[in-house]
């Protein structure tokens, strides 16, 4: 389905202990794939869940947050063409960088919640389906929590993950969820981001379980703080899941 150019899972793992990207490690840590016709899809890691999206000129942002963690000034990065927001929480949705990323024709995608906030966007819910381009395909799948007393962290129907289909390139942004039953109906999924921090998302037990259950060929753990992610290396090794490790923090 894609070709990869990236290092290896084993040697990037070495270089983020190292902390050899010093301060490009954004830019060092981006990884491409390729399409069915040739372009290329580059995936460029911000933080926690922060990332962008690059496919034949357009530029993608997904959950764009400034303020949180590590401070990111969004205003020096190119304007977007979709911004895609998962739901309203402040370390996914910041109204303020959404209009720093904004053009005139830029579209933002999201759920009820977060456009009533805004005054504008494109609402989905789950099981819509967008066409953003002859090319490109979005559909909101469910996120959501599960563990008793965990519900109201993301009740069930309110938030969106999202799949995003670039030509024959499937990538799904799970959102803040746990490891639900609907990721059974999840498939052919080539690259996965699944997030890995309980009491709001998974536990490395849970990411394992969900990973097992997509299957995709390249996952990458985010929205994960100081989560050991690397456990889930452990728990995956019997599969041929690529896992690799970004800056999500």
């Amino acid at each position: 389905m894609f070709c990869p150019k990236s290092l290896s899972s084993s040697l990037l793992l070495l270089f983020i202990l190292l902390g050899s990207c010093g301060s490009h490690a954004q830019d060092c840590q981006s990884d491409t794939f390729t399409t069915a016709s040739g372009k290329t899809v580059t995936l460029v890691p911000i933080k926690h869940a922060s990332f962008r999206i690059q496919y034949d000129g357009r530029e993608f942002e997904i959950d764009p947050v400034g303020h949180y963690g590590t401070p990111t000034d969004y205003s020096k990065l190119p304007k977007a063409d979709y911004i895609l927001v998962t739901h309203e929480h402040q370390d996914h949705f910041s109204p303020a960088d959404i209009q720093l990323l904004r053009k005139a024709e830029t579209k933002v995608v999201t759920n009820h919640n977060c456009a009533a906030q805004l005054g504008y966007g494109q609402v989905m819910a789950n099981g819509d389906h967008l066409q953003l381009a002859p090319s490109i395909r979005l559909d909101a799948v469910p996120a959501y929590n599960t563990t008793q007393g965990r519900e109201q962290f993301h009740p069930r129907g309110r938030d969106n993950g999202f799949i995003l289909t670039i030509e024959n390139l499937r990538i799904y942004i799970a959102g803040d969820t746990e490891d639900i039953p609907e990721m059974a109906q999840i498939h052919d999924i080539d690259i996965a981001f699944m997030p890995c921090n309980q009491p709001y998302t998974m536990t490395p037990e849970q990411l394992a379980r969900a990973a097992r259950t997509v299957h995709p060929r390249v996952l990458y753990p985010y929205h994960y703080a100081s989560t050991p992610v690397e456990q889930v290396v452990s728990l995956l090794k019997d599969t041929d899941i690529d896992m690799r490790i970004r800056p999500y923090q």
